[in-house]
């Protein structure tokens, strides 16, 4: 019997066993930087084309991989080789895929430091952030396992006399999964596990800065039993690879996490029929967002400030639920901004290889770039109170920053930077931090702090995001317990995690036998 679905809990690190263990699995997977990795199609591992490396962050000259670059040609193999397994797996009982993800979380759950210790030479994650996203991965594989079961039961339709009605859910097709560096294990094998375990197939496409996590994770499956074709490992840059495997006409669906931009091109390009195409393709996107925290008059500081801290800072503000705007009225904003700029200056930046280091680096040098002229038109629109430059002269880093006394139409305050800067905005009332709240293109996560129950009722109705939490951080959204997903030019607002997200990779089938 399947247990009831239970969130996998953190690493405590501050355990020397823990710290000690992962330590060990650090130096293990130094051991192992600079390997080659193939493209896999059917089964085929595909090694004699050229490759392009991924690197640390942290340390620019340091490889984690060299990876074979995907090309026109393989997009192509790739599509078919899924679409000719989709035939066979398509039948398969969902309880059976079901176990190859349980299969495939308790292989996860093995080797859960080993696989954290990737991210933190791939993508400068923090020990606690590796550890996080590799948690919920974990929980992605284990909750959709049990998820469909659920839908692959008898699905409850009203009785009618004379006839014998079902509604049963079938699987779409050929899947394209593309997921962000960002949570490059937690959203990769989340959107990977939904494709799977509702009976598609899936060619995956991993961001080309943090492939390696992706590869072990297609390692993983394979462990786990799950058949030749029905996962298809294809890295490389999206101009060569990435509007073909789009605009195939066998491609079915395609499930994205990343820009605003690039999210609203997938979705442009799929909603044009190809030759041969006979369905409407289905777009899951999520696309980023420019999240808020507000601040009342009446709210507990101390916790306002270590929770937007955490929420802007924390794997350098590169989520798409980070704080980046807070807003904060006006009787309590002078106090609050001093305890911030306190909390940022004290915050230490290093390689996350060693236990002390929180921030590590931006995930490449065009990030840290863009992320540095942000910071400038911040200086020019509002006042500087912390950071504002890059940090040491090996790898990307960037002070954590804060700007103050930034209007709400301000571009700090309206575009996404993803990076670690928070822009400080002051309001008068409890109405008007609503309405800056609110005055975005976005819509994804936010969060209020205040005691008054009233105000903290009507933030729960009026303040429009598709994750809102009330006095604690905007991060950190729990398998099952907070589905995420976000309104506006957020996304789809797909809710990855919760009961509804099967429902976007399957499609419902009505029978009626007349007695």
């Amino acid at each position: 019997m399947i247990e009831p679905f239970v969130n996998c809990p953190l690493t405590d690190f501050s355990d020397s066993h823990n710290s000690e263990a992962m330590r060990k699995a650090i130096e293990k997977v130094h051991a192992e930087l600079g390997r080659s990795y193939p493209i896999v199609i059917g089964g085929e591992a595909i090694r004699d084309i050229p490759t392009f490396n991924s690197i640390n962050p942290a340390d620019p000259g340091q490889v984690i991989g060299k990876f074979a670059k995907g090309t026109k040609e393989l997009a192509l193999k790739a599509i078919e080789t899924a679409y000719r397994k989709f035939e066979e797996w398509r039948w398969t009982p969902p309880e059976h895929r079901a176990r190859y993800l349980l299969k495939a979380a308790h292989i996860m759950k093995q080797r859960r430091l080993e696989l954290a210790a990737w991210m933190v030479f791939e993508t400068s994650k923090s020990w606690m952030e590796a550890d996080a996203d590799l948690a919920e991965a974990i929980d992605f594989l284990e909750f959709y396992a049990r998820e469909m079961i659920r839908y692959g039961s008898p699905q409850p339709v009203v009785p009618y006399p004379g006839e014998d009605n079902e509604l049963v859910y079938l699987p779409l097709g050929v899947g394209v999964v593309i997921p962000p560096w960002n949570f490059p294990c937690a959203i990769m094998a989340g959107m990977t596990a939904a494709s799977i375990v509702t009976g598609n197939t899936v060619v995956l496409k991993p961001a080309s800065t943090a492939p390696a996590i992706a590869y072990k994770f297609f390692e993983i499956m394979r462990e786990a039993g799950l058949p030749d074709g029905v996962l298809n490992f294809l890295p490389g840059p999206g101009g060569a690879i990435g509007d073909t495997i789009v605009t195939h006409p066998k491609t079915r669906f395609l499930a994205f996490t990343g820009s605003m931009e690039v999210g609203l091109r997938i979705h442009e390009l799929a909603a044009k029929l190809a030759e041969g195409q006979i369905w409407i393709k289905r777009t899951i996107l999520e696309m980023g967002g420019k999240d808020f925290i507000f601040v009342d008059e009446d709210a507990d500081l101390n916790a306002a400030a270590e929770g937007i801290t955490a929420a802007s800072f924390g794997f350098q503000g590169q989520k798409c639920s980070a704080c980046s705007r807070t807003i904060i009225h006006e009787k309590v904003y002078d106090k609050l901004a001093d305890m911030l700029a306190q909390r940022a200056k004290a915050i230490n930046i290093g390689p996350p290889d060693k236990q002390e280091n929180y921030l590590g680096a931006v995930i490449d040098e065009s990030a840290m770039n863009k992320i540095l002229e942000y910071i400038e038109i911040g200086k020019g629109e509002g006042k500087l109170l912390a950071g504002g430059s890059r940090y040491g002269a090996k790898g990307y880093f960037i002070e954590p920053t804060i700007l103050g006394d930034v209007k709400p139409d301000d571009r700090l305050s309206q575009e996404e930077i993803f990076g670690p800067v928070n822009a400080l905005i002051k309001v008068k009332s409890f109405e008007e931090g609503i309405a800056v709240a609110n005055g975005t293109i976005y819509g994804l996560t936010g969060a209020y702090f205040g005691g008054n129950r009233e105000r903290i009722e009507i933030a729960r109705q009026k303040l429009f995001c598709g994750n809102l939490y009330i006095n604690r951080k905007c991060t950190g959204a729990l398998v099952g317990v907070q589905p995420f997903g976000g309104f506006n030019m957020s996304g789809t607002d797909s809710k990855a995690g919760g009961r509804d997200y099967l429902g976007l990779f399957l499609q419902a089938k009505s029978i009626t036998e007349k007695w």
